[in-house]
């Protein structure tokens, strides 16, 4: 070892780090340990067979995997179809339970229905989020409402069929953060129509 990385190696036994991979300094070599980066992947209430079949898809998780993803936490409704087994990615799912909150709050990156409830507990969570379009839906209020959060840099808008192309496009910093409405602004302009 150079003399200048030797003093570096003795003057830094912390932890070394990047955003999906840590080294640990083990004598005087570093070690990799991979962290376990978590996509959820929700269909809310309703059944959306055609993104959890995409996303568990042997293709799903090879591309999840290649971009630095290596587990998928599914809320899958009542899908029952075949997920696909791809060395170095785990998968665990669950038809419903009362609250995501807790698997929003761990993951690393959200694909989810494009339910507006589902998008804003997402957006307000500041978890990246690429929102699916479910295009079996009649009166699709799903696809204007990620349309405009798309149009507007704060969610990617997918379909089933252009989801993979998207995962593979998809880098977090290309999101802007979501910054919810000012509740005040309401409550103000109410008191003054109410004191006039």
């Amino acid at each position: 070892l150079s003399l200048s990385l030797s003093l570096f190696l003795s003057l830094s036994p912390s932890i070394l780090s990047t955003s999906s991979h840590s080294f640990t300094l083990s004598s005087h070599t570093l070690t990799p340990h991979v962290a376990m980066a978590t996509v959820f992947v929700t269909v809310g209430t309703t059944s959306f067979d055609e993104l959890i079949r995409t996303v568990l898809s042997e293709e799903g998780q090879s591309v999840l995997l290649h971009k630095g993803y290596n587990k998928v936490v599914a809320q899958v409704g009542g899908y029952h179809g075949d997920v696909a087994k791809v060395e170095g990615f785990a998968v665990e799912k669950y038809d419903y339970k009362r609250s995501i909150k807790d698997d929003i709050e761990a993951a690393d990156l959200v694909i989810s229905h494009a339910g507006a409830g589902t998008s804003l507990e997402v957006l307000r969570a500041n978890k990246p989020l690429i929102s699916v379009i479910n295009t079996d839906l009649m009166n699709n209020h799903q696809s204007e409402l990620a349309n405009q959060l798309s149009l507007d840099g704060h969610v990617i808008a997918a379909t089933p069929q252009t989801l993979i192309r998207q995962i593979k496009e998809f880098e977090p910093d290309q999101l802007r953060p979501f910054k919810p409405a000012d509740p005040t602004i309401f409550r103000d302009f109410m008191t003054a129509v109410v004191i006039s």
